[in-house]
């Protein structure tokens, strides 16, 4: 495996962000926020900043990570929509931005979240978002066509307010897309939260080539109360999942990159001492 952090969640000053990474002996930088722009806002001259800093600091791209349909609600939507082509237009900058860099994923999220998306003996008619996954289809096909084209793979990152929250509905849509050109981001602490367990359960629905791209990070839900607290890695309820799920994707010979998603600040401290807070731990267990 080859080990990584989004590059904000250190600082939004790359050169500072690879300098750190560099103390770690991290190789793999994911880019989500450079600067005062999200990847895909940046001009030719500043992608050109970036591929010298990269290369100064001797580490690779491993995801372009714009936040791309993100939040959008599927029922109003169509493939003529102004706010869907205009998803698709920060999509083609981003994959342009990837081949610059000589990375070969983008993230993509996967809309807005409907809650019952099958059911039946009833609640295929009082419970479930009749038609939402097959718009979901319908509205990835066009990006999966331009990843095709373009020679990327496009992630769809399991999120906690997208429609892919978890492994198996992940593993369903790749299935469903029929390409080889889409895979998962997962993140299993993010699934955590709609009740699926990262090992085995998780781990087991992906295996067979599913995974494109991994975020680390923990935290302590409460799924009742809608509450998520961030954490140190290895002190929240992904802690009894580490250790094995890093002993099977070695063993299965992982070979993509795992980022470790430094979303945790401690009290009275930054989101850089929260990565150092979890770094090592990382290192010790999937290096």
């Amino acid at each position: 495996m080859k080990l990584g952090v989004i590059t904000n969640g250190i600082d939004n000053d790359l050169a500072h962000a690879l300098q750190v990474m560099n103390e770690f002996g991290l190789t793999q930088a994911e880019l989500q926020f450079v600067g005062d722009k999200e990847v895909g806002d940046h001009s030719s001259a500043e992608i050109d900043q970036i591929k010298e800093l990269v290369a100064k600091h001797n580490v690779e791209v491993s995801c372009i990570s714009r936040g791309l349909f993100g939040g959008m609600l599927l029922g109003p939507l169509t493939p003529q929509s102004p706010e869907y082509l205009e998803q698709i237009d920060a999509l083609r900058r981003c994959i342009s931005m990837a081949q610059s860099l000589d990375c070969s994923l983008v993230r993509v999220m996967s809309f807005r979240k409907e809650m019952i998306i099958f059911g039946s003996h009833g609640a295929d008619i009082w419970n479930v978002s009749v038609g939402a996954w097959d718009k979901l289809l319908e509205l990835m096909r066009l990006p999966v066509q331009i990843a095709e084209e373009e020679g990327v793979t496009l992630v769809a990152e399991t999120g906690n307010n997208a429609m892919i929250t978890s492994a198996y509905l992940g593993r369903r849509l790749i299935d469903e897309l029929d390409t080889d050109h889409f895979k998962l981001l997962w993140d299993p602490c993010n699934s955590l939260y709609c009740n699926e367990p990262a090992y085995p359960d998780g781990y087991n629905e992906l295996r067979g080539g599913y995974i494109g791209h991994i975020h680390l990070k923990d935290s302590l839900l409460d799924i009742p109360r809608a509450t998520v607290q961030c954490t140190a890695l290895g002190e929240g309820h992904m802690a009894p999942h580490l250790e094995p799920l890093a002993k099977a994707l070695k063993a299965d010979g992982y070979k993509g990159s795992v980022s470790l998603e430094s979303v945790y600040r401690p009290d009275g401290g930054t989101f850089e001492d929260g990565f150092r807070a979890s770094v090592n731990t990382m290192k010790k267990l999937y290096a």
